[in-house]
Formats: structure tokens, C-alpha cells, sequence
């Protein structure tokens, strides 16, 4: 006699349905997190090109821009209003600068970067980096945190 039951066709067909169904839910999730990647990609592509219209409407109108350095937290933001004045005056001031992700991840919600920041200087290009969190609000980005540049 046999100490194992037999395999039958219908402990197979569970077994396969419950394994094509957990297959389809980590690929919708990452479908999402994907999504959100790309908007926060997106949103670097078009401060790197100075289009303030383009960054606008890829956050919600109340937006936040908070600024975290050890203990102290600094909204540099509280709308799109605010943004574009920011992000207008960034420009001004820095012709050069342009960003990239080194690094990306996300979660259901945000994604979490490693930024580089460059920039001419007289004595050639600088590189700096920081970290960043976009929070989403369905497909618009609700709150950035950065944290200090390190050089």
C-alpha cells in the first residue's frame, strides 16, 4: 500500500489555478509599482527638458515638497502654484543642472530613488546625490521628500 496519496487531475487543476492566480497578482502589482516608476522617470525627463507644464500635471494640485534633514522638515511646497514658482526660480539659477535615477524601487503606493544631480562649474561637472520618495495619489504624485544632498 501506498504512504502517499496519488496526484489526481483535480488536486492538479487546484494546485495550477491557485499558482496562475498568484502568478496574476504579483504581475498586476508590478504592473503598478512599473507604472509609478515610469511617472517618477517621466517627471525627471521633463524638469531635466525645464517643462514646468509637463511636471504640473503629473502631481495633484495640492502637491507637497518636503525637504528632511536629520530632525527638521521643510515644506518647500503646498501646491502647483508653489511649485512652479519653485521650479521656475531652480531653472533661473541653475542652467546646467540636469538628474538621473541611479537607482529605483517602489511600493504599492511611492517610489524611493537615488538621484544624481549634476552641474557645471568652473572647475568641470559636479555630481551630487540624494534620496527621494514619490508618494502617488492614484496616478499623480501627492508628496516628494528629499533627503540631504550628499557630494
Amino acid at each position: 500500500m501506498c504512504r502517499y496519496p496519488l496526484i489526481t487531475w483535480r488536486n492538479f487543476a487546484v494546485f495550477f489555478c491557485l499558482s496562475l492566480f498568484a502568478n496574476l497578482a504579483a504581475a498586476a502589482n508590478t504592473n503598478v509599482t512599473n507604472k509609478y516608476e515610469q511617472i517618477v522617470r517621466s517627471y525627471i525627463a521633463a524638469s531635466n527638458a525645464r517643462d514646468t507644464e509637463t511636471m504640473l500635471r503629473m502631481v495633484v494640485d495640492d502637491v507637497q515638497w518636503l525637504s528632511i534633514d536629520g530632525d527638521t522638515v521643510v515644506k518647500e511646497t503646498n501646491n502647483k502654484a508653489e511649485l512652479r514658482v519653485g521650479m521656475v526660480e531652480y531653472f533661473k539659477s541653475c542652467g546646467s543642472c540636469k538628474s538621473r535615477l541611479e537607482r529605483i524601487f517602489s511600493t504599492h503606493r511611492s517610489v524611493s530613488a537615488l538621484e544624481v544631480a549634476s552641474f557645471e562649474t568652473s572647475s568641470g561637472i559636479h555630481e551630487q546625490q540624494s534620496i527621494s520618495v514619490y508618494e502617488f495619489a492614484g496616478d499623480l504624485i501627492r508628496r516628494v521628500y528629499y533627503f540631504p544632498v550628499e557630494s
